[in-house]
């Protein structure tokens, strides 16, 4: 199994987030719970670019999917 090329902190900083472990945590406190019927690239709190970043990487099950979907894990 090859090791992971990203971090969960590296997808904030893509994000254009800070993303030192408080400001991650604030973010998730913030913003959680997030319903379930509501999709993740959907959610209030991201604005277009960051929307369409989380849906590409989806989308394209980049290297980047499995942290966005720790991130809906955590939003939930």
């Amino acid at each position: 199994m090859q090791a992971p090329v990203h971090r969960f902190s590296d997808l904030f900083a893509q994000l254009g987030l800070a993303n030192d472990a408080a400001s991650i945590e604030a973010f998730l406190l913030n913003h959680s719970p997030l319903p379930d019927t509501l999709r993740l690239e959907d959610a209030p709190c991201w604005n277009a670019a960051q929307a369409a970043l989380l849906r590409e990487e989806l989308r394209a099950d980049a290297d980047w999917a499995e942290l966005v979907d720790q991130l809906n894990a955590a939003l939930r």
